[in-house]
């Protein structure tokens, strides 16, 4: 059994993690198993909060990732009594989170509950080395809490209106007969409606989640490189969205309405997220002629 567990990359240190922490970890499974089933039947399935389950597996692997920090039992690690206090409240409040969101039928408040439970976990048992060394999964378990309806209503309007103004000007532009009325936009004999999940909001929300997970993976040394980037991340995805909405208008034109609204209206969705995540990536390259990294820059000299 040692010899096996010394050829599984990570399992030697699994096993003292699971010894220490098996309370943490069952009182973890217990409460939150009940939320993942509900979100696996539920909101997991449909297509604005698909990347549920995606930035729950991303999380997982980046605390894997930092599992030293589950074992350090130095004295210089043990957390001073402000940050144990600091711990216990946040813990509390996300307990009265969670028990508020799942009973009421809250989603936001008992997905979101995970994030101040964990983290007042850590500070009471580790301080604030272990809650610093864990911040980006912390941060990127933001990206599983799904938008609260009054900022999905809020934005959608909006969102629609100015795809249709965009993609009726640029088609026009382009030779093709198409108009405008409202959000409805007439090519030849088809009229189409660009709906609420055309607006590009679930969009955007996903694609600033990957964004920020390549920020973090990549490392850049450069302040204004990131900045640009992460203020990059939402227009390119409203910008990637312009351009699905064209694809299936073409589509819909020179093959009909079943192909618009059939096999290429699905597809046409994951090419949005593609085109996204293109964009940003040349975005990336680009700036890297003008705020090259320090590491590479010294390399190159």
């Amino acid at each position: 059994m040692s010899t096996l567990t010394s050829r599984l990359p990570g399992m030697g240190n699994a096993l003292p993690i699971i010894k220490t922490w098996w309370p943490v970890i069952l009182g973890l499974v217990v409460l939150y198993a009940p939320t993942y089933w509900t979100l696996a039947h539920g909101l997991w399935n449909s297509e604005d909060n698909a990347h549920g389950p995606i930035v729950l597996i991303v999380t997982l692997f980046l605390i894997w990732q930092k599992r030293e920090v589950f074992l350090v039992t130095t004295s210089d690690s043990r957390p001073s009594g402000v940050q144990v206090a600091l711990g216990w409240a946040l813990f509390i409040v996300g307990l009265l989170a969670y028990a508020l969101g799942r009973s009421q039928l809250i989603v936001l408040l008992e997905v979101g509950s995970q994030v101040p439970v964990l983290l007042g976990v850590l500070l009471i048992v580790l301080g604030a080395r272990s809650a610093r060394a864990l911040w980006f999964p912390l941060f990127f378990l933001l990206f599983m809490i799904p938008l609260p309806g009054f900022v999905v209503d809020a934005a959608t309007g909006p969102l629609k209106q100015y795809i249709s103004i965009i993609a009726e000007q640029v088609l026009y532009a382009a030779g093709y007969p198409i108009a405008r009325n409202g959000v409805m936009l007439t090519i030849g004999q088809y009229q189409l409606l660009v709906a609420d999940a055309c607006s590009g909001l679930h969009s955007m929300f996903s694609l600033s989640a990957m964004g920020m997970l390549y920020l973090y993976l990549m490392q850049r040394t450069s302040i204004a490189r990131n900045l640009i980037i992460m203020a990059a991340i939402l227009p390119i995805a409203f910008a990637a969205n312009i351009v699905r909405v064209m694809v299936l208008v073409l589509v819909t034109y020179h093959l009909g309405d079943e192909a618009g609204q059939g096999f290429l209206h699905g597809f046409a969705g994951i090419m949005l997220f593609v085109i996204g995540l293109l964009f940003l990536f040349a975005l990336d390259w680009i700036l890297g002629f003008i705020f090259p990294d320090r590491q590479r820059a010294r390399a190159q000299a």
